[in-house]
């Protein structure tokens, strides 16, 4: 589904210069649950909005379904991020003036999908999330683990290829972080393919394979299966 090649991606700051990744290399098969993990600093967030086009790279090669698109204009770029990649953050990043419906509606509009399947399809999804009872309640009125919901199904709004999810539950009590996991656990099941950074490493170790960055660099990739079966012979 996508393979990255070789991406760098360096900052100016000022007269120093910041490489925040470093020749990383990575393919992403479709139908995955990938967790990105690494200590603060080390790249995870910028690969992140780089997998979702919402940063550029500085060099190498990004291809999804084969096909290039780091080089293409801006405006194309936007149009493949709006239709195959959903995106969840972790300050949520709803609009505060609009309903939990008309956040979900949202995506679809600038897509140029009709009023009314817009909204049909926004019902379907709130309810799916368990929020069909608060579809027309501002994000104000609802709790955190509330707004966290109403953004996966906002992501979900295009059935995007991809969703991706840059600590999502980074915000919210335990309770409530497991119940977005096992949204977003759900959604996988069905054949969305999820890509979550994370510090959290009992939920990295939920995900079907973890990416581990260390200063901008790639150091290893686990299956959940062997991540646990060294940390069991750590315990013996």
């Amino acid at each position: 589904m996508i393979k990255m090649i070789n991406i760098n991606k360096q900052y100016d700051l000022g007269d120093t210069q910041v490489r925040a990744l470093k020749d990383v290399s990575l393919e992403i098969q479709r139908g995955e649950y990938i967790a990105i993990m690494g200590p603060s600093g080390s790249g995870k967030s910028t690969l992140m909005h780089i997998l979702g086009i919402l940063d550029s790279i500085s060099s190498g090669q990004y291809f999804l379904e084969d096909y290039e698109i780091s080089s293409l204009p801006d405006k194309e770029q936007a149009r493949i991020r709006n239709r195959h990649f959903g995106f969840i953050f972790q300050s949520f990043n709803l609009f505060p003036e609009l309903s939990a419906l008309e956040n979900v509606m949202l995506p679809m509009s600038y897509a140029g999908v009709p009023w009314q399947k817009r909204k049909s399809r926004a019902i379907e999804l709130l309810d799916e999330v368990g929020l069909g009872h608060r579809m027309n309640h501002l994000p104000t009125m609802m709790s955190g683990g509330e707004q966290q919901r109403v953004a996966i199904a906002r992501s979900l709004s295009n059935e995007p290829d991809l969703i991706l999810a840059d600590e999502p539950t980074g915000n919210l009590p335990t309770d409530k972080g497991e119940e977005i996991m096992q949204i977003l656990e759900k959604f996988n099941k069905q054949g969305v393919t999820v890509v979550m950074v994370t510090h959290n490493p009992d939920q990295g170790k939920r995900a079907n394979r973890i990416i581990n960055l260390q200063d901008g660099v790639l150091q290893n990739e686990l299956s959940s299966n062997d991540s646990i079966k060294r940390e069991d012979l750590r315990a013996e």
